[in-house]
């Protein structure tokens, strides 16, 4: 009898305890942010705000996008707000390859080592090397010979970005150099048409409005653009320099599978979507979905091509 009151006892106790122990909330319980390290109005800002709206309607909870400032070579403040947020999905980095293949070895103690894990690539900026319709040169290779013996001015949008250096290292291998380059805020139309640089790196976005008045002589991206089909793209003309420009999805190492799952499947879903198939008609962007182990080759694959490049340029 006492065994049997003993035992009742224990059953009640454990009943009672389940009863007052709060029940786990299932992701998202609270409020997300994508935080972007970029101004708004870019390529992945649009993106990336598709996502956060498609979140909130799947899910019910506020999403919102945060820009940031310092998205392509450092310091990478946003990547570092998100290195150290809770690790609970609740604070997602929407970032440039920069991040993870630049952003371990520039001295941020909070990006070293890598403290995240991509949950997928989304987009393939169309990074261009782009002249005037009236230069001398229609071709990489017609630029080539004409700068080994005419002065021939680059612009870009900053020495340490990568599309910067894939143009160095592009010249480089065709065995030329540009006399002089130089960063600018802003790389469109007028900055050919006025002749303050004679070849330019930018993103065809920003040249669609005189595109039939200039010559795209080469993509930095992994396919043709749709916007300049004829243009071969880097690795065409020097195949070790395969490198992408791509904006993906990232958080924390520590974040738990079924939340990223979770994110995925929205981004996923918003890359397929009628809006975003679109954007990349109008734009040229390059819109994909690739999942997490796609993305982690083709980091690893980044790395290991950015390395050759620096040894290129001795940086």
């Amino acid at each position: 009898m006492k065994k049997f009151i003993s035992l009742a006892a224990s059953a009640a106790v454990a009943v009672a305890a389940l009863a007052i122990t709060p029940a786990v909330a299932e992701y998202p319980d609270k409020p997300v942010q994508f935080v972007v390290p970029w101004p708004p109005g870019d390529m992945e800002d649009v993106l990336t705000r598709m996502i956060a709206d498609d979140f909130q309607a799947a899910y019910g909870q506020p999403a919102a996008v945060v820009n940031k400032p310092g998205g392509g070579g450092g310091p990478f403040p946003g990547a570092v707000e998100v290195a150290t947020a809770p690790a609970d999905g609740s604070t997602v980095g929407s970032f440039v390859m920069g991040v993870p293949v630049v952003g371990p070895n520039i001295g941020i103690p909070e990006l070293n080592p890598d403290p995240f894990e991509a949950i997928g690539i989304f987009l393939t900026y169309p990074f261009v090397i782009v002249t005037s319709k009236d230069a001398p040169y229609k071709t990489m290779q017609e630029l080539a010979a004409h700068a080994k013996s005419n002065d021939v001015v680059l612009g870009h949008f900053g020495a340490p970005l990568v599309p910067t250096k894939v143009t160095l290292a592009l010249a480089k291998s065709m065995g030329f150099s540009y006399a002089s380059d130089a960063a600018f805020d802003l790389l469109d139309c007028n900055s050919l048409a006025s002749g303050d640089v004679d070849v330019m790196n930018t993103t065809i976005q920003l040249v669609l409005p005189c595109l039939d008045k200039i010559t795209v002589l080469a993509a930095v991206t992994g396919d043709r653009i749709s916007k300049a089909p004829d243009a071969p793209t880097v690795k065409e003309i020097a195949p070790e320099l395969d490198v992408l420009l791509w904006n993906g999805l990232f958080v924390h190492k520590d974040t738990p599978a079924d939340v990223r799952a979770k994110i995925a499947a929205v981004a996923e879903k918003t890359m397929g979507s009628d809006k975003a198939n679109k954007f990349s008609e109008e734009t040229g962007a390059q819109i994909h979905w690739w999942d997490a182990a796609a993305s982690k080759a083709q980091i690893t694959k980044d790395i290991e091509v950015m390395g050759k490049i620096n040894q290129m340029l001795g940086n």
